[in-house]
């Protein structure tokens, strides 16, 4: 038998600036898939890698064993999985990939449960980049055997690791994004506060890396910010969303994050200007708060 076909059936909802390269890393793998995208011309490319294109969310998931969802928020999540419901065969396994707040997640699982339908919330870390190689973090909440059954599809675009129940796989991602957004704020400061006394910055960055002070956002954000490449890999809206999301999970476990509450200030002042930059753009920010101090001379590179 074909190996190909013996491989679940999939239909993927969300085909943007994620959801696309996502996909085609499962048609590669030979997995069958189904595309659907409210923007319909986002999910015509999959063709060449012979995904079959849906009018909408329904027919795309009528034959789906398995259906991934990568959308923008957990209200649109919401309205895509009820456009979808009355396509959607029972114990079919429904794995949302975006990023919503943890307890959306939980009430998308109590709904699709009542339907006989199966829920994994498997948000993921890594940007365009490692949505590209197959490399990202996918931080999974939902029941052992429905993870059991997801892993394979998930390893084809990352690394996935069950953290908990449903919901759970949301609440990891906001734990992840709170050390990113925190860690951008940091790197910013930190290299402007080189240019500022006199140093090399970029010298700086190099001296530093190998030491304590190295991290994924240093190397990768740094970098960004020294050459001022605020072209979107992860987006401004995105990482603000994350992080108001974050307080409110903050305050329904009871707990204060004073850092978390400054560092959501600081993309919030974007949000007017630079909301499709990438998230180093926070460096804009910290540059506004301090007039005449600025990294480099390069020109910003920005999305329009």
């Amino acid at each position: 038998m074909n190996q190909a076909s013996v491989k679940p059936t999939i239909a993927f909802l969300g085909t943007g600036l994620m959801g696309k390269p996502m996909a085609t890393r499962l048609l590669q793998a030979g997995y069958p898939v189904t595309a659907w995208n409210r923007t319909h011309g986002k999910a015509e490319p999959l063709q060449a890698y012979g995904a079959v294109i849906a009018a909408d969310p329904a027919d795309a998931v009528r034959q789906a064993d398995i259906v991934i969802t990568m959308l923008e928020a957990g209200p649109i999540v919401a309205q895509v999985i009820a456009a979808a419901l009355p396509g959607l065969k029972k114990e079919t396994l429904v794995i949302d990939m975006s990023s919503t707040r943890q307890s959306e997640a939980r009430d998308l699982d109590t709904k699709l449960a009542a339907h006989g339908i199966r829920f994994i919330d498997a948000p993921v870390s890594g940007g365009v980049v490692g949505a590209q190689a197959g490399t990202l973090a996918i931080m999974a909440g939902g029941r052992q055997e429905d993870f059991a059954r997801a892993e394979a599809v998930l390893t084809v675009m990352g690394h996935p690791t069950l953290v908990g129940p449903a919901g759970c796989g949301q609440l990891a991602k906001l734990c992840n994004q709170l050390i990113v957004g925190g860690t951008l704020n940091i790197v910013a400061e930190a290299l402007l506060l080189a240019e500022a006394g006199g140093a090399d910055p970029a010298a700086v960055r190099t001296a530093i890396r190998g030491g304590f002070a190295e991290s994924r956002i240093l190397e990768v954000h740094g970098q960004r910010m020294l050459e001022r490449n605020f072209m979107p890999g992860g987006q401004v809206k995105s990482q603000y969303k994350d992080l108001e999301n974050v307080l409110v999970a903050a305050a329904d476990a009871g707990l204060q994050l004073p850092l978390t509450e400054l560092v959501t200030r600081h993309y919030q002042r974007l949000m007017d200007t630079a909301p499709k930059a990438d998230q180093s753009a926070v460096l804009l920010a910290t540059e506004a708060r301090n007039p005449g101090k600025r990294l480099g001379e390069g020109d910003d590179k920005l999305p329009l």
